[in-house]
């Protein structure tokens, strides 16, 4: 099993080459805060970039359908236990 991680602008054009995608969410607060922490020259580090991923994360327009939920507030363990217990459960494609 490979497991990738990231969100990508072009989501739409490979998202079908996944068995299973997890959407990993977080609540505004939570995202704002990891933002603020980003260095300048990171992704979401720059006031123009934090906008645009506030509206997308208010919009979800960019969420791909039928991904799986996880809560990413949840301490680092926690949120890996949870993937591995879907894919556990569904098995390989």
């Amino acid at each position: 099993m490979t497991f990738f991680c990231g969100g990508s602008r072009n989501v739409a054009g490979f998202i079908g080459l996944f068995d299973g995608v997890f959407v990993l969410e977080v609540d505004l607060e939570t995202l704002e805060s990891r933002l603020a922490r980003r260095p300048p020259d990171e992704w979401g580090g720059q006031p123009e970039e934090r906008g645009l991923i506030k509206h997308l994360h208010q919009t979800r327009e960019e969420i791909p359908p039928g991904g799986i939920a996880i809560d990413a507030t949840a301490p680092l363990p926690r949120v890996v236990n949870e993937i591995l217990r879907h894919v556990q459960a569904n098995g390989p494609a």
